[in-house]
């Protein structure tokens, strides 16, 4: 997803629902020096492997199911696939607006009493939006499912929209985009970083939306973004936790086989072209210190190269013994903080290397800093340690996001909705594994030469005189 939150290993969890299977291996054994998770010493038995039961409703609603018996609770997910790639000029962060206005109430349950059900029958709740889809959870006692799954049928079918409700959640989000961009420096940097990597793409906007459209919606408007994509063969639905397969599948008959396919809008493929020239992309604001991103497009989600990339920003920025801590925040003490991700969406990724510097210092030596490491990225192989030590680290989060339930219900999702199939969950970690130094000497090689980075920096308002 992701991969801010990239993924796992050393849990386990409940046996009845996850587990981390050692391939028979017909080697001596190994001593396992992580005790963590079974056969992680041999390194390439590392497999993930999810009893799953997938069906699709005759209107399209696609269900993932997956029994876990380990306590009585259940987490129930229900995501769409609508985004802000979905969206267009005037209409910026509608998917995110309606997000909100999904819990202002439906048909059958009001605002108030989807707040007072959930509350009194110890469900907790929420949502999110992203470029690419949006979520909508609960994680509940496993004997109030049904009720949970007549809540969730009222609002996509027969959601309210009211221009009450409406006027006030405005408000809300434009609170939010005050606290998140406008106010938060690296929310600017971000929106900035977005805007300079993509100029044809929707990704180019940001998901929240530009403060103009926010202030201009209209129920209307949502009403017709609800119509078009808040319907069943447009949605992913996935229960994890305490309950039986046979008489939740009867469940999702019941209720959601009523509701009608709609047909969808041609989802027209935007090509964003090749970058040929370095960007540059200044902003200043009243900020105490600079801050830059050097930033790339990536592959998107599920590419050979992703994985490649991953390790490669791991290597460079992750954590405090990250090639890019030790020489800026350590050695040069130059800079309060230096991270590297790899971040894969639906039609492409970003590859960024960010840097904030203390108060006073300029941009250049650490700019100087960071070309050089990715120069080496492209020039020189990654040692073994640094290799091994980055798979380690990066599947060990993939593993651990699963240890929840609904953490099995997030990974589920995203993998079903952007990769078309959660069984590509099932071969990260050997994907991961299976990656060598070569690998991302030529994965760097492709995608960071200085023709196709872009630089963005935030920088202090200059002194009046």
């Amino acid at each position: 997803m992701t991969r801010f939150t990239t993924l796992l290993l050393g849990l386990l969890m409940s046996a009845s629902a996850f587990a981390v299977d050692p391939i028979p291996n017909p080697k001596p054994e190994i001593k396992e020096p992580l005790g963590t998770i079974k056969g992680w010493a041999t390194q390439n038995d590392l497999k993930i492997s999810l009893p799953v039961t997938k069906f699709v409703l005759e209107n399209g609603l696609t269900v993932l199911l997956l029994e876990d018996h380990a306590v009585p609770m259940v987490s129930y997910h229900t995501w769409y696939r609508v985004g802000s790639r979905d969206e267009y000029p005037g209409v910026t962060g509608a998917a995110h607006m309606l997000e909100h206005m999904m819990f202002k109430g439906a048909k059958k349950y009001d605002g108030k009493s989807f707040d007072r059900i959930f509350h009194e029958n110890g469900i907790t709740n929420n949502a999110f939006t992203t470029n690419d889809y949006t979520g909508f959870y609960e994680n509940l006692p496993s004997s109030k499912l049904e009720l949970v799954m007549d809540m969730e049928v009222d609002r996509m079918s027969s959601l309210l929209i009211s221009p009450d409700d409406l006027k006030s959640e405005k408000e809300v989000v434009a609170e939010e985009r005050r606290w998140r961009v406008d106010n938060n420096p690296m929310g600017l940097l971000r929106e900035l970083m977005m805007g300079t990597l993509f100029k044809v793409h929707p990704y180019k906007w940001p998901v929240i939306g530009y403060m103009k459209d926010i202030a201009a919606y209209d129920s209307d408007k949502l009403r017709f973004f609800y119509n078009t994509y808040y319907v069943p063969n447009n949605a992913v639905l996935v229960i994890v936790g305490d309950f039986k397969t046979s008489k939740v599948k009867s469940l999702i008959e019941k209720y959601y086989g009523k509701l009608p396919m709609r047909p969808l809008p041609e989802t027209k493929k935007v090509e964003e072209p090749p970058q040929k020239v370095q960007q540059n992309a200044t902003l200043r604001k009243d900020v105490q210190n600079s801050s830059f991103v050097v930033a790339y497009r990536s592959p998107r989600q599920g590419e050979a190269d992703m994985y490649a990339l991953d390790l490669a920003a791991n290597i460079l920025g992750y954590g405090t013994s990250s090639r890019l801590h030790k020489r800026l925040v350590y050695q040069k003490q130059i800079a309060t903080s230096a991270y590297a991700y790899n971040y894969a969406m639906k039609d492409a990724g970003i590859m960024g290397f960010g840097v904030s510097l203390k108060p006073g210092q300029g941009t250049q030596e650490a700019l100087d800093i960071v070309y050089n490491e990715i120069w080496k990225l492209r020039n020189q192989k990654v040692s073994d340690k640094e290799l091994e030590k980055a798979k380690t680290q990066v599947m060990k989060d993939l593993v651990d996001g699963l240890k929840t339930m609904d953490g099995k219900a997030r990974s589920l999702a995203v993998n079903e909705i952007v990769t078309g199939s959660y069984e590509s969950l099932f071969t990260d970690l050997e994907k991961y594994q299976a990656v060598t130094a070569d690998d991302i000497q030529k994965a760097a090689e492709k995608y960071t030469q200085q023709t196709q980075r872009s630089i963005i920096t935030l920088e202090p308002k200059a002194k009046k005189e």
